[in-house]
C-alpha cells in the first residue's frame, strides 16, 4: 500500500483483500487499509515535528495530509514522494508495514472495502478498534519521526544549489 500511493502495486493490494472478504477473511483488508492511511498521516506529522525543514507550501500541503489520510486517500503524498523518494518512500514503507503488521498481530478484522475515519465510525465493522487505531498511530509516528529527523531542510537544498552553481 505504501509503495506507490495509489498506483498499480497500490491498487494490486487492495484488490487482494477486496477478494479475502468475498472469501470471508477480513484480517488483510483491516492490514491494508491502516498501512495505507500511514503515508499522508506521517508527512502531515513530520511537517508539524520539524517545520523549518520544510517549504512554506510543504507545510500547506501537510495540512491537507491530515485529511486525505484519514479518508484513506494515499494520492495526496505522491508530492512528498516526487520531491525526495529516496526518503519518503523507504520510510513509509516501514511505517506501513509496522502498521500491518500489528494490525495482523492484534487480529484486527475489517469487513468492509475501504478504510479511513469513515468505516472507524460505523459499528462493529472494525474489530477491535483500539487495536487498529494503535496499528495506524505506531506506524505514523515511526514514519513521521523518521522523516522528520532524515529530511534535509529546503534551507540547505537552497545553499547546495548556489554553491555548486
Amino acid at each position: 500500500m505504501c509503495t506507490d500511493m495509489g498506483g498499480p502495486v497500490n491498487k494490486a493490494s487492495y484488490a487482494f483483500g477486496v477478494a479475502l472478504l468475498s472469501a470471508q477473511t477480513y484480517g488483510p483488508m483491516a492490514a491494508i487499509m491502516a498501512a495505507g492511511m500511514v503515508p499522508p498521516l506521517a508527512m502531515g506529522l513530520a511537517t508539524l515535528f520539524a517545520r523549518h525543514k520544510f517549504s512554506s507550501n510543504e507545510r500547506e500541503g501537510g495540512k491537507a495530509e491530515f485529511i486525505l489520510g484519514l479518508c484513506f486517500i494515499s494520492e495526496g503524498d505522491i508530492s512528498f514522494a516526487a520531491r525526495d523518494p529516496m526518503r519518503v518512500l523507504p520510510i513509509c514503507m516501514l511505517g506501513g508495514a509496522i502498521t500491518g503488521a500489528l494490525s495482523m498481530y492484534f487480529h484486527v478484522t475489517l469487513m468492509a472495502p475501504h478504510g479511513g475515519l469513515f468505516v472507524m465510525l460505523i459499528p462493529g465493522v472494525v474489530q477491535p478498534i483500539i487495536a487498529y487505531r494503535l496499528a495506524i498511530i505506531s506506524g505514523t509516528l515511526i514514519s513521521a519521526i523518521l522523516y522528520a529527523y532524515l529530511k534535509r531542510s529546503e534551507v540547505d537544498a537552497s545553499l547546495n544549489k548556489k554553491i555548486l552553481n
